[in-house]
């Protein structure tokens, strides 16, 4: 099994309802996002996927949160923006977007900080 893995990085703002402390009170963060994409087979230059194909997917995602305020965005209306949550939202928008059989999404990792980190990852 093979395995590549890109960080990409965007802005937003969010707050988290129901928290109980400080992050109930409008903040944002420098979030970075690592993606990892698995796959059994190479293509014909050796490649399990082109990272400039998969950094173009993730842009494309993350553009709609990029200097947002996350709890307006649809998928954060029921449920709190919280890095867990974004993990989760972002691995299935990408997996949706991959469109392979042959390649999976393993794992997405949302820093928050220079510390502090949630992942979403395959079963």
């Amino acid at each position: 099994m093979y395995e590549v893995a890109i960080r990409r990085r965007f802005a937003a703002a969010h707050q988290l309802r129901n928290y109980g402390g400080k992050c109930e009170d409008l903040h944002g963060h420098n979030w970075i996002v690592e993606v990892g994409v698995t796959g059994r087979e190479l293509d014909e230059v050796g490649l399990l996927l082109d990272f400039k194909v998969l950094k173009a997917k993730v842009d494309g995602i993350m553009e709609e949160l990029d200097h947002s305020y996350l709890n307006d965005h649809a998928w954060f209306r029921e449920k709190n923006p919280s890095s867990e949550n974004l993990a989760r939202f972002l691995f299935e928008r990408i997996t949706a977007d991959l469109g392979g059989e042959d390649l999976q999404v393993s794992h997405v990792r949302v820093w928050e900080s220079e510390d502090s980190q949630a992942t979403y990852r395959l079963g």
